[in-house]
């Protein structure tokens, strides 16, 4: 086992290692070097191009908030309205809740939270990993924060930051603030389950299906009973249209509904890039119409509902009706929804095209969308539960609906595309068991598709759509999970806005007691309708917590005992050059989790084997909390012990956007990092013969003076945490070959890469000890076993031949 000097290493170590040359000698060495490093952290756009991607953006990012109005009256409503002041006070309660919460804290604050372009709550969680040491694997080495995308301000030791960092370092804190992110995960995957059965994707489109399935069957014309009132076997009231067949068997809309959710997600797999330029007119032209139909209702009936921006209406419609009013606030909340898609949707476009199309266009629409209906409303109150469809005027009224169909299915694409997103996240942060994910654009990174958790969503869509007896609980259900995810994006916020920003108090204050004021508001109106429909978020993401924080659980586990049995590097030495067996030709790849130190796999391997390769080369495939890492500095490479041992050390970093893509080989990127880091350390020798000669009586006197560059080759440096050795190692004295008998490494390496390459991947079974509670046996042995076996391997990840694989198993008990 390492001693405590070796532990220490990583924080100490000096500029002088053969790991900073290396990450000195890729870096860029002409005037492109300061550009490099800007075009991560400052993406400037041309007017025209924010422009045009805020145009873009339409298609992708609001096709969720755009369709609110078709169903926000109803559910707010849902039995029906008597005063025409509830009306205005529910339209004052509209109008300041799409100020307050899209507009100021979204738009204009939260997304200037983002994480080099990312948004959501993990990318949050990515920025305060990068502020303060809260990440709960602690894999980085400090050559880390010397990416170009690894952006960090200072924070002064005395400031109120500081405190914060210190208290949020905490072992308690730590596991805390990652639950805290899992919840609004999950929260995100439950509103990617929802939202296809809310937006009226299957109100609207399954009854007009529903008809031109009836009209097949009986090939005969039919007609739609405008004002009657719907029958209770049809599961939506968003649609103004009525049937005249109330005999129909409600599982024929059920099927039909289903047939509609499984072709949506059917087309996942084409992705956003392709469909973005025509899902954009569709939702530019939906604004527009329903902008344009709420300045004609409002001429229409008058303009008296325009009272409703004076903040007074509110008070009273809370006084007034009481609880009642209190619990409608669970509707007023969905003319909100799609705000939190907006920010998880954020890698697909600028901030400042977002802002623009936000402010200019679909802010703008909305309230007169609103107020047309309440105009509408106020003089036609028995018309509550239809008013969108209602207040259309006749000449337009199938354009409108075919579009609002259309938009629905734009709407449910931006919440499905926003949950592929931050499972993504998630795997990054070793939160989520292993899955496909595939790239759907050559030209935007950000745009992925993962088709388990496709194929999930449906299965959950499905039953979510097919088990509510009506849109009110849904509606119900879909309100629990945005206000929870608002939720936990404002005290994110508030760490974001201490530990980054430095805002003063006040500031922080003023933020975190609006927000809270309007979101706890929200938040308990809906806990009144959990046993209504509510509790179908909180069950699902309750499922999908448990599977991610038990997957990282069990991941923490396997890298504690990783780092915890890694071998001392004087064992290493003490074995030779030959490491005691026989060296066959060729390179063993051993893939470990540790960025520093010899894995235990490796001596479990060479105890129990008589032979290993003649290059041995252990990879480390680690993410960072950032974005992306370019590609000229994804791969570090040094030697670890002296050099004609053939043994080194290469960490493929990645961030939480990144994929390993199998046309762009892992190996063949590796083998290529690892030659040129032989030819740049041949050229930056300053003696071709050298003596290694590593006492008791040097480490020692390394530590009394605190001082870690106890091995030097020439003028160069070359110890580091590999290649430190403890106080009490034993004396190892060797002499290296003379230059007339030393064969070129560049060639060795190449001569020993043609013999043949083994992976050597290690298996480490985790097991929960026998003296362990029941719930962490449940857990250990069953649930993370079972995600384990159900997972993709590490070796389709890294495109590894199957007769080129070897593991090596072993078992911990935690």
């Amino acid at each position: 086992m390492t001693s405590g000097l070796e532990n220490d290493e990583e924080k100490n170590a000096n500029k002088g290692t053969m790991w900073d040359m290396e990450r000195k000698l890729d870096q860029p060495m002409d005037e492109e070097a300061g550009k490099l490093k800007n075009m991560y952290r400052e993406k400037k756009f041309s007017s025209w191009l924010v422009i045009r991607l805020a145009y873009q953006s339409l298609g992708v990012v609001y096709g969720d908030l755009g369709t609110s109005p078709l169903y926000v009256f109803y559910n707010t409503f849902p039995h029906g309205v008597d005063d025409p002041e509830d009306v205005i006070g529910a339209l004052s309660l509209i109008i300041y809740s799409l100020t307050l919460v899209p507009l100021l804290k979204y738009v204009f604050i939260v997304l200037r939270a983002n994480d080099n372009g990312q948004g959501g709550t993990l990318a949050l969680y990515s920025l305060l990993c990068r502020h303060a040491n809260i990440k709960t694997i602690p894999n980085q080495h400090r050559t880390d924060e010397d990416l170009t995308t690894y952006s960090r301000t200072t924070i002064h030791e005395r400031s109120f930051a500081a405190k914060t960092q210190r208290w949020l370092e905490g072992n308690f804190m730590k596991h805390a603030l990652l639950i805290l992110v899992l919840v609004g995960t999950c929260m995100v995957i439950g509103d990617g389950i929802l939202t296809p059965a809310i937006s009226g994707l299957f109100s609207v489109s399954t009854i007009f299906l529903f008809h031109l399935f009836v009209l097949f069957l009986e090939t005969q014309a039919f007609c739609f009973i405008y004002p009657m009132k719907f029958s209770d076997v049809v599961l939506s009231a968003a649609g103004g249209i009525r049937v005249n067949k109330p005999e129909i068997d409600n599982r024929v809309i059920v099927i039909i509904a289903v047939i509609i959710l499984v072709g949506l997600f059917s087309v996942q797999h084409y992705g956003t890039d392709r469909v973005g330029w025509l899902f954009a007119p569709i939702v530019l032209v939906w604004l527009l119409l329903i902008g344009g139909i709420g300045i004609y209702n409002i001429r229409r009936f008058g303009g008296g509902v325009l009272r409703a921006f004076s903040p007074l209406y509110m008070y009273r419609y809370i006084r007034n009706g009481k609880k009642e009013s209190w619990l409608s606030l669970g509707g007023i909340l969905l003319s909100i929804t799609g705000t939190e898609a907006l920010f998880a949707d954020l890698a697909n476009y600028p901030v400042s095209s977002v802002q623009l199309a936000f402010t200019l266009l679909v802010f703008p629409c909305l309230l007169l969308a609103y107020s047309g209906q309440a105009a509408y409303l106020v003089n036609n109150l028995h018309h509550s539960q239809d008013v969108f469809y209602r207040s259309i005027p006749d000449k337009i009224y199938w354009p409108v609906f075919i579009i609002a169909t259309i938009a629905a299915i734009v709407a449910s694409q931006a919440t499905i595309t926003a949950t592929f997103s931050i499972i993504k996240q998630a795997l990054a942060h070793g939160c989520f068991p292993r899955v496909k994910v595939v790239h759907t654009s050559k030209k935007f990174l950000g745009q992925i598709y993962i088709p388990d958790i496709n194929w999930m969503l449906m299965v959950l869509c499905i039953a979510v759509t097919a088990g509510f007896k009506n849109q009110s609980q849904i509606g119900n259900a879909y309100g629990t999970a945005v206000v929870l995810v608002m939720l936990v994006t404002t005290l994110l916020m508030i760490l974001v806005m201490i530990l980054v920003w430095h805002c003063h108090w006040i500031l922080v204050i003023a933020f975190t007691g609006s927000s809270l004021l309007v979101e706890c508001t929200y938040f308990s109106a809906v806990l009144f309708k959990v046993d209504q429909g509510g509790w179908a978020p909180l069950a699902i993401a309750g499922v999908f917590l448990v599977i991610m924080y038990v997957w990282h659980y069990g991941t923490l586990k396997r890298y504690e005992f990783e780092l915890h049995s890694k071998v001392s590097m004087a064992w290493i030495l003490g074995l030779g050059p030959s490491l005691g067996l026989v060296r066959v030709p060729g390179i063993g790849l051993v893939y470990t989790e540790l960025a520093s130190g010899v894995p235990h796999i490796f001596s479990h391997f060479i105890t129990n084997l008589p032979a290993i390769h003649s290059v041995v080369v252990f990879v480390c495939v680690k993410y960072l909390p950032v974005y992306t890492v370019p590609e000229d500095e994804r791969f570090l490479v040094k030697r670890i012990g002296p050099k004609n041992f053939h043994i080194f050390r290469c960490v493929a970093r990645y961030g939480y956007k990144d994929l390993h893509k199998k046309d762009d080989s892992f190996e063949k990127k590796l083998f290529h990092n690892l030659f040129m880091f032989v030819r740049l350390e041949s050229m930056m020798e300053d003696c071709s013969d050298s003596e290694y000669s590593i006492c008791e009586q040097q480490n020692e006197q390394s530590i009394n003076n605190g001082n870690t560059n106890s091995v030097r080759k020439g003028d160069l440096t070359i110890s580091s945490v590999d290649s430190i050795v403890p106080a009490r190692s034993p004396h190892v004295t060797f002499q290296s070959s003379s230059p007339s008998n030393e064969v070129d490494e560049y060639e060795f390496l190449t001569n020993s890469r043609e013999a043949g390459v083994v992976h050597i991947l290690g298996n480490t079974v985790v097991i929960a000890s026998r003296d362990s509670r029941f719930y962490k046996k449940i857990a250990v042995d069953y649930i993370y076993a079972f995600l384990r076996k159900i997972c993709r391997e590490n070796s389709v990840i890294f495109n590894i031949p199957h007769e080129s694989l070897l593991n090596v198993g072993q078992v911990f008990y935690v």
